[in-house]
């Protein structure tokens, strides 16, 4: 986040020209800003002056500022919401009983988990969240580096994606439109079914699809023990059965279960029985009530676009000049795949971030990561991953598929030349435990891909110069992109359950630190 918790990273792959705002960088304002100004007077009206600027070149792409407005979400304090926070955070529903769905998605770390990669199952101290989460030495496949490969997701603003989830869109709705997330009447597709095919379980909306997917993952919370060999119906079968105290589970019951009671609290219906309420289908109605309550909208770029042009700084509106002018222009073209409220597309782009990590099985040595082709199969989406959004990515990092940048300058650099920025990679940026040995060689060919969709006339990241200046510019800009409450504990707390909340198996994640201080 942009606190001390995070160095600022998380790049979030985009698009076209420049796009190089892929994620959110931190600035700290121009070389050339005059160092004292004559008066307050002047810096007013270049202020007003840059605002208007701003203003002309947002002109006729109908922003709000808002991308919540028209849907229908659910409030963190509604019974389902709470069921759902309660689940989000046991152990419970972890294959091993020692992961949850918080381990990777916490709100402190931005609903993240602050690192590149994420540990899962078989951590060292499974509470412990966040840098210096380490995968145990007796662990399943254990090689001293993490073991999730890609990078968490953000939780924030889950609701606000209508075509999506997932950095290769593997949870997708079939006939998702503008402002509407859900099936549409086409259906969710899910890797429960064929690509293009709707899952006839995945739910009415993505974030229920989705939450059906992390507890069938064995590095996530499957685990290797005791659901090993099981497939993703029978685990969720296990689960239900475990949670609602019922049957005779794998691994067994908890060891205290009052969750029944939750249940019909959560749904409204006290006379409920274990069968009838705790099913798989209602653990994940829960969760992702909890997850589309996470709504982190009110920005600044939010109070600029609804008439205060005071809102943003000086640096700001240049950098937003920059985001949404066209090169023709003098800009970065950032808008053209960063579109819209919520900044995104939501379609896929082949940038080449570096590939580092375990990947997801693909190329000759299989620690490379084909991106969206691993869904559709074809050449023009090798390499290609979701254009993430923009909002509140200073909190969000690392940034990337696989956060392979843990420095803002060098997502920057990335974007500006790709092939130069791999070819300089920093390493020292990832923690020397992540895997990295074929980076240059599996990153070359995503490289490749590029040039070769660039060749193609494919709408592809082009290659942009820009000042010091105007990257701290642009930096600002994105900074006030993030809603003040991302990077506020108090704030937060709403989401994240104390000591007066309930705990219905004693086994939720008391999530601490590095340095043992509770997050």
């Amino acid at each position: 986040m942009l606190n001390n918790k995070k160095s600022l990273t998380k790049s979030s792959y985009n698009l076209t020209t420049i796009s190089i705002l892929t994620t959110l960088m931190l600035g700290c304002g121009g070389s050339n800003d005059p160092q004292t100004p004559v008066s307050e007077e002047p810096q007013l009206e270049v202020s007003v002056s840059e605002a208007s600027k701003v203003r002309t070149a947002i002109e006729g792409l109908n922003l709000v500022g808002d991308p919540s407005l028209g849907r229908t979400l659910p409030d963190i304090n509604s019974p389902k919401a709470q069921l759902g926070m309660k689940l989000f955070f046991t152990k419970g529903l972890g294959g091993d009983f020692d992961s949850a769905c918080v381990t990777c998605h916490h709100p402190v770390l931005g609903g993240g988990d602050d690192l590149s990669l994420s540990v899962g199952v078989d951590a060292d101290t499974p509470d412990l969240l966040g840098p210096g989460r380490l995968h145990n030495t007796s662990g399943t496949h254990f090689d001293g580096g993490p073991t999730v490969p890609r990078n968490a997701p953000s939780t924030f603003n889950l609701a606000m994606w209508d075509k999506y989830l997932f950095h290769d869109g593997r949870v997708e709705s079939l006939g998702a439109t503008a402002g509407r997330s859900g099936d549409d009447g086409l259906g969710i597709r899910t890797p429960d079914s064929p690509f293009g095919q709707a899952d006839p379980n995945a739910g009415t909306t993505l974030a229920i699809a989705q939450a059906r997917f992390p507890v069938t993952s064995p590095e996530e919370m499957k685990s290797f023990t005791n659901f090993n060999g099981l497939n993703n119906t029978q685990v969720r079968s296990n689960l239900e059965q475990r949670i609602g105290d019922y049957g005779n589970p794998l691994g067994g019951l908890l060891p205290l279960n009052r969750w029944l009671a939750e249940f019909q609290i959560g749904f409204d219906n006290a006379q409920g029985s274990a069968e009838e309420l705790v099913t798989f289908a209602n653990i994940t109605d829960a969760i992702a009530d909890y997850e589309n309550s996470q709504v982190f909208v009110n920005t600044p770029w939010k109070a600029f676009v609804e008439g205060d042009d005071e809102a943003l700084s000086l640096e700001a509106k240049r950098g937003a000049q920059l985001f949404y002018n066209s090169v023709e222009k003098g800009g970065a073209n950032c808008a053209s795949c960063h579109s819209g409220d919520f900044f995104t597309d939501e379609d896929f782009h082949v940038v080449a971030i570096p590939q580092i990590g375990r990947g997801k099985g693909n190329g000759p040595s299989g620690n490379d990561d084909f991106g969206r082709f691993r869904e559709t199969g074809l050449d023009i989406d090798k390499y290609a991953f979701r254009t993430p959004t923009l909002l509140n990515t200073a909190a969000t990092g690392p940034w990337g598929h696989d956060g392979a940048y843990t420095s803002l300058i060098e997502v920057i650099k990335h974007h500006l030349n790709p092939q130069q920025a791999v070819d300089n990679y920093d390493y020292s940026q990832i923690a020397p435990n992540v895997q990295a040995f074929d980076m240059l060689k599996n990153t070359q060919l995503a490289l490749d891909q590029l040039a070769a969709n660039r060749t193609a006339g494919i709408v592809s990241l082009e290659e942009v110069s820009l000042s010091e200046t105007q990257i701290n510019d642009l930096a600002e800009f994105l900074k006030a992109l993030t809603d003040p409450c991302v990077e506020n504990r108090a704030c937060l707390g709403k989401w994240i359950p104390d000591a007066s909340d309930s705990n219905p198996d004693t086994m939720r994640v008391n999530a601490i630190d590095e340095n043992g201080n509770f997050l």
